[in-house]
């Protein structure tokens, strides 16, 4: 499955939806605008408001340096800064950052696949790594993937807190807050596995923590690793919470069906585009930026 088919097949999935979108559906009111093609007309609507997150703090964030034999072993861009496949990320970072800006300087982005194994976490990490580079650029990356939190291994770190303690137990955010020793950047890991993720993701006291950050910290960049869409519910009930959605893909495993069904389905979350990851071609003497 190569870059241009990958292409095609996301270019159709956008043309069924938009064709799906002009008919009157029950419960559908008006037609989505898909925003991977054109700028939306007007960003979109904050949920409700809820109580404000009084705990939310950055003061007390934890630096915990990971060592570059551990990176450079786990593919982690900043282990390895002269590896050709650096450059791939440096042109993902580059179209995700115009299409974020494109969306009223959205800071928000959630980034999934259509089935496991697909690479979705390792990219998210890479991204948000790469965005952290930039200079005058901050980022946190959320490990939202509460059922198979994966971040923390990526980093050889073994945090004691997570997502999960504060959306269950109220642990506040500074007690889970770590910088690797990479600039700008900082991660939210996930804690320990969770049954009940759906019900977590779309819990007030989430929607609460979105809004707190994306409003707060507006130069900050707010990345969301999240589970599969087509085997948990997860992403379908957080996506609406924030602004961007981003798929991930992988050559010669991906499913056709898969990547149209996503697509589709994320229509209507303000989809920006997928990216095909493990990709075998190669552009100008380096890996195309589909791929690491």
């Amino acid at each position: 499955m190569g870059t241009e088919h990958i292409e095609q097949l996301v270019k159709e999935a956008l043309q069924g939806a938009e064709k799906k979108a002009a008919k009157p559906r029950p419960g559908v009111p008006e037609k989505v605008r898909p925003v991977a093609r054109e700028r939306a007309e007007s960003p979109v609507k904050p949920a409700p408001q809820a109580t404000r997150c009084s705990a939310l703090t950055y003061t007390h964030t934890k630096v915990i340096k990971v060592p570059q034999e551990t990176l450079r072993r786990n593919r982690v861009l900043a282990g390895s800064p002269e590896e050709p496949w650096v450059n791939a990320y440096k042109l993902l970072r580059t179209r995700v950052m115009q299409r974020l800006r494109e969306m009223d300087n959205a800071n928000t982005l959630a980034i999934t696949s259509p089935a496991p194994g697909a690479g979705k976490s390792l990219t998210a990490l890479n991204l948000a790594l790469s965005i952290a580079m930039e200079v005058n650029k901050t980022v946190l990356l959320v490990d939202a993937d509460l059922r198979r939190p994966s971040l923390h291994t990526y980093l050889g770190l073994k945090p004691k807190y997570g997502l999960g303690d504060y959306l269950t137990r109220g642990v506040p955010l500074e007690k889970m807050l770590i910088n690797p020793g990479v600039g700008r950047f900082v991660l939210l890991p996930a804690g320990k596995s969770r049954s009940n993720s759906a019900e977590l993701l779309s819990s007030p006291r989430m929607e609460e923590l979105v809004q707190e950050l994306k409003q707060r910290y507006r130069s900050r960049y707010i990345l969301f690793d999240l589970p599969p869409m087509l085997a948990v519910a997860d992403v379908l009930a957080f996506a609406p919470l924030v602004e961007a959605t981003m798929l991930v893909v992988e050559e010669g495993k991906s499913r056709e069906e898969d990547i149209v069904h996503s697509c589709e389905l994320l229509q209507k979350m303000n989809f920006i585009g997928a990216v095909l990851n493990k990709s075998r071609e190669r552009t100008k003497g380096y890996y195309s930026y589909y791929s690491y």
